[in-house]
């Protein structure tokens, strides 16, 4: 960030210390360098993390504060809060390229090396000493911690390689380092951190504040440039015994992620992370309601005490059942033979399997099935959105039309042009549709009939009757 001259001609012509020396380029410490460019990037407008959606003014904020205090994060959450994509996100703020050592087994400072190899190195060529350009994506690790992570995994162990080649034990560069050492002049993640055992965690805060650690009974001294950010379970990481309180303490900030806030930051996460596929000769529409249903419905799971909330729900439910659902209507277009892929309320049975996985129910036990759960779930979302649009008055001639004898049979693999068929006997049905903002298009007229229908159902205004795929509506 220091040099005028583009990355790309200094990566070309300087090689050695020698050439950094020449154009004076100043190495700036990890913390120093990610100050500089978030303090450029606030200067101009930039936004940081850019496709975090929900956190502009609770988490950003704090991660801007820690970075500009030079601090070590750990940021507690719930499952699917976006907490690895928030860390990962933190690369953005080093260099696009830093110079190195290149023969150094660990990324050093060719200005300044700390290993007892890139010393002795620096010592026998001098100048002439060549360095390599590191990106910023090789500036970035993490580990996923697990009981069975070990000291030498993220620190280091004697090689016995080098001792049989001939070094003695006492010799430091007998070392193989682990993963941090590795990650010097970078950032080092750690992804569920109460999951290391103890030992580990020691040597980890060691490392942290004294910048020392032991591998088989000798003292390294290894002042490593690194930034370490980590992630928890709130419960985990409070619960005493998960995590010694000297680590803790180590970490000089921690921040607490959140769940969207809102339905419509949810509906933005879901259509910006979900998956849709190209299809030749399919045209892909999903209403509002059915997007805003998906959506509820993961807002309902995360206030109901028959699931455990301290696990979470997931944001990647809502991400999965909109998958779901848009795929169970793009297979019935295609066996239909129709040219338009829109989601209906018949469709919602597929979000079942996708729901299921993402949700502990609280308590187990032959009448608690998850199934019955989700149903329960899903007309609730169903009857909120419903309310959103819908008035029960202005439906009274639809509502008149059942109580008069009327009935109709809705599946999920029903052609779209029956619907169309089938309005023309309700009456106020069409009405009704043109409220939701519905044209002539069948497959349209198809998914807000049956929101309609259900809707009215959901309010005790008609029966509902299943019979395998199909569903019949009756007073």
């Amino acid at each position: 960030m220091q040099q005028t001259t583009p990355i790309e001609t200094l990566r070309r012509e300087v090689r050695t210390v020698g050439d950094l020396k020449k154009i004076d380029y100043q190495v700036l410490p990890v913390r120093e360098e990610m100050r500089a460019n978030l303090i450029r990037m606030l200067a101009s407008g930039e936004r940081l993390l850019p496709g975090i959606i929900g956190y502009d003014e609770t988490v950003i904020p704090e991660i801007e504060n820690a970075v500009l205090a030079g601090h070590h994060i750990v940021f507690l959450g719930e499952r699917g809060q976006a907490k690895s994509r928030v860390i990962r996100g933190l690369i953005s703020l080093l260099d696009d390229y830093v110079p190195t050592i290149r023969d150094s087994e660990i990324p050093e400072n060719p200005l300044a090396p700390i290993s007892p190899q890139a010393r002795r190195l620096a010592a026998e060529r001098g100048e002439a000493l060549e360095i390599h350009w590191l990106s910023r994506d090789e500036r970035y690790a993490e580990k996923l911690a697990t009981p069975d992570v070990s000291v030498a995994d993220l620190i280091g162990e004697v090689d016995p390689i080098k001792v049989a080649e001939g070094r003695y034990l006492a010799d430091e560069e007998t070392i193989h380092y682990g993963l941090i050492p590795r990650t010097n002049r970078g950032i080092f993640a750690v992804n569920e951190l109460p999951d290391l055992t103890e030992k580990v965690q020691v040597g980890l805060f060691n490392l942290m504040e004294e910048q020392d650690f032991q591998v088989k009974g000798f003292k390294v001294r290894l002042p490593l440039d690194v930034i370490i950010v980590a992630s928890a379970n709130p419960e985990d990481y409070t619960s005493r015994g998960r995590i010694i309180t000297p680590l803790k303490d180590r970490f000089d900030v921690q921040i607490r992620t959140h769940y969207p806030r809102s339905i419509e930051e949810e509906i933005s996460i879901m259509e910006q992370e979900a998956v849709q596929f190209a299809h030749d000769g399919l045209v892909f529409h999903t209403p509002p309601f059915i997007k805003e249903i998906c959506a509820q419905l993961t807002m309902e799971a995360r206030n109901s005490n028959e699931i455990n909330q301290s696990s979470g729900v997931s944001v990647r439910m809502t991400i999965n059942n909109f998958e779901s659902v848009i795929s169970n209507a793009e297979k019935r277009a295609v066996r239909l033979g129709e040219s338009e892929v829109v989601p209906r309320i018949s469709d919602l049975y597929a979000l079942y399997p996708s729901t299921a996985g993402k949700i502990e129910l609280e308590y187990m036990g032959e009448e608690q099935k998850d199934g019955d759960l989700i149903e329960r779930l899903v007309n609730r979302a169903v009857q909120k959105v419903f309310d959103k649009y819908m008035r029960i008055e202005s439906l009274q001639p639809v509502i008149d039309h059942f109580a008069n004898g009327g009935g109709v049979e809705i599946s999920d693999m029903m052609p779209s042009q029956h619907y169309v068929e089938g309005i023309q006997n309700i009456q106020g049905l069409r009405e009704s549709l043109a409220a939701l903002g519905v044209d002539g298009q069948p497959s349209f007229i198809s998914t807000a009939t049956e929101f309609i229908l259900e809707g009215l159902h959901l309010h005790q205004k008609l029966n509902k009757e299943r019979q395998g795929g199909r569903q019949t509506y009756r007073a």
